[in-house]
């Protein structure tokens, strides 16, 4: 007798992983970004925010672990389901994609795979291998002053942007949120929560750029 599939090996399986592990990576960006608003209240208070979170370890390393896993977890989703599309292809008998749906896909696709990058980048350049350890202020004005570098870090938040919003989108979606009537005021959460963190982030290295944050 054929072995019954489980939840996770189901379409709908790896898409409900794929919409939770992004509530959680969603909800650590946006407690990342609101903590690097401090970079605006000067040195002491960036890097007395910085050392506040170092005095607390099992915090810090908890996050660490439950993003780590929410990574692992989206990671090996999107990859599932992209290997289940592509081997779909071939069915002549497929039913043809929404277009909206469709773009949505193709851009998580190519977004997913920037972010990856991105976040490796940035977790050597302020977390692995610091110019300043201990300075974080330091650390992100020096940073951002060199052009190349902030425009890796432009170039990364607005793949962030786009991958955000199809995430919200489609998340509401596969957790069984959305009808018709209400999908406008969907699109305008996933909107107004991916604007928010994207503008957010952006302004941190146009603000370095423009000279408005300084040593």
């Amino acid at each position: 007798m054929q072995r019954a599939l489980t939840l996770h090996q189901t379409t709908i399986g790896k898409k409900v992983i794929m919409a939770l592990s992004g509530v959680i990576i969603v909800g650590f960006t946006v407690g990342h970004f609101l903590g690097n608003l401090n970079l605006y209240l000067g040195p002491e208070a960036m890097n007395g925010y910085a050392e506040k979170l170092q005095s607390l370890p099992p915090l810090v390393w908890g996050t660490r672990l439950v993003l780590l896993f929410a990574f692992g977890a989206h990671i090996w989703a999107a990859v599932s389901l992209w290997a289940r599309n592509l081997k779909a292809r071939g069915s002549r008998y497929e039913k043809r994609k929404d277009l909206a749906t469709d773009y949505a896909a193709r851009t998580m696709y190519w977004s997913g795979p920037i972010l990856f990058l991105f976040v490796v980048f940035h977790l050597l350049h302020f977390t692995i291998l610091p110019a300043h350890p201990g300075d974080v202020y330091r650390n992100v004005v020096e940073g951002f002053q060199t052009p190349a570098i902030a425009g890796v870090y432009i170039a990364g938040n607005v793949a962030l942007g786009f991958h955000i919003f199809h995430g919200i989108f489609s998340a509401f979606q596969t957790l069984g949120a959305s009808h018709p009537r209400y999908d406008t005021y969907r699109r305008d959460a996933a909107i107004a929560i991916s604007a928010t963190i994207t503008i957010g982030n952006l302004s941190f290295p146009i603000s370095v750029l423009a000279g408005l944050v300084t040593l």
